[in-house]
């Protein structure tokens, strides 16, 4: 059952395809039928929604916004629907999380087995994907929350929580190091690195501080998944740079970690996403404080 009208069923497919012709052989009409509906929604809006160029048809502004106001609808529809449908069968809900490797590696797992021990009628769908992509699929839709790292405020999601991630150097007990209450990036420098790959925000901030102080690192392992560089943190080898909310919260990891004293690294945050706008289900809102709760936990 589809509760969009027929001007914005035929105004999403033709700004997700960028085809008039695309979209009426997907919706199975003709191209005339939806040049009409574009016609009279450009008229209602008193504003172009589309830029016409030889590579297809691009949302203006107002296309954009129009757009986003199609899926949230859609989306609101189909949760509606759905809430409908469980009242009546007490079937089962599915809850689509999108996070960043960081944070899926035992934060995320654990707010979800806090979530299945309360709740018998939800499931979980979860992707590990780089966080501007956690960040995508949220305001398109794709996912009903994310976890991911952040550089300050994002625009099109409504940012459910943060708190600060700070870079910490894990050490084993025994290096030199773990007994400081904090580590310059001068120092960090001088030890052999374990860093996550490029592209990760705390990478990228690292890349940044290193160079604005001309330092020359010795990076011996890269990687985009935690589970390597806690490893090697812990055979006692190097220093591995991280966050905190990487690691288990109350358990025993074998590590120290100590703050890396640069204020660069201030600027990152751990962020609970939703979709700016998009009404939340009562699973997905207990679910976020869950998260909230998971991340709070030293």
């Amino acid at each position: 059952m589809q509760l969009l009208p027929t001007s914005l069923i035929y105004f999403r497919e033709v700004a997700q395809t960028g085809s008039i012709t695309e979209a009426a052989e997907i919706l199975h009409v003709s191209p005339s039928a939806i040049s009409r509906q574009m016609s009279k929604l450009e008229a209602s809006a008193g504003a172009p929604l589309f830029l016409r160029h030889p590579r297809g048809m691009l949302p203006t502004e107002a296309g954009r916004l129009l757009l986003a106001h199609a899926r949230r609808s859609e989306l609101e529809g189909e949760s509606l629907l759905q809430e409908l449908r469980d009242t009546e069968s007490r079937r089962t809900s599915v809850i689509k999380v999108a996070s960043a490797e960081g944070l899926a590696h035992c934060r995320v797992p654990a707010a979800i087995a806090t979530m299945v021990a309360s709740y018998s009628d939800v499931v979980f769908n979860l992707v590990v994907v780089p966080s501007a992509e956690a960040t995508r699929q949220v305001i398109e839709g794709k996912a009903d929350i994310a976890a991911v790292f952040a550089l300050g405020p994002q625009r099109d999601v409504t940012v459910e929580f943060s708190l600060p991630a700070p870079a910490l150097a894990a050490v084993t007990r025994d290096h030199r190091l773990a007994v400081r209450d904090s580590v310059s990036l001068q120092e960090l420098c001088e030890e052999r690195l374990a860093l996550p790959g490029r592209g990760i925000t705390q990478r990228e901030l690292f890349d940044i501080a290193v160079q604005r102080e001309g330092l020359s690192p010795e990076i011996v392992l890269e990687t985009d998944q935690v589970g390597p560089i806690l490893a090697f943190a812990r055979s006692g080898a190097g220093v591995a740079l991280m966050s905190r909310f990487t690691v288990p919260a109350r358990e025993d990891t074998g590590l120290v970690f100590v703050p890396v004293d640069n204020t660069v690294f201030l600027q990152r945050e751990g962020q609970i996403q939703t979709m700016a706008g998009r009404r939340k289900s009562a699973l997905v809102t207990a679910f976020a404080s869950a998260l909230a709760d998971e991340l709070l936990a030293e």
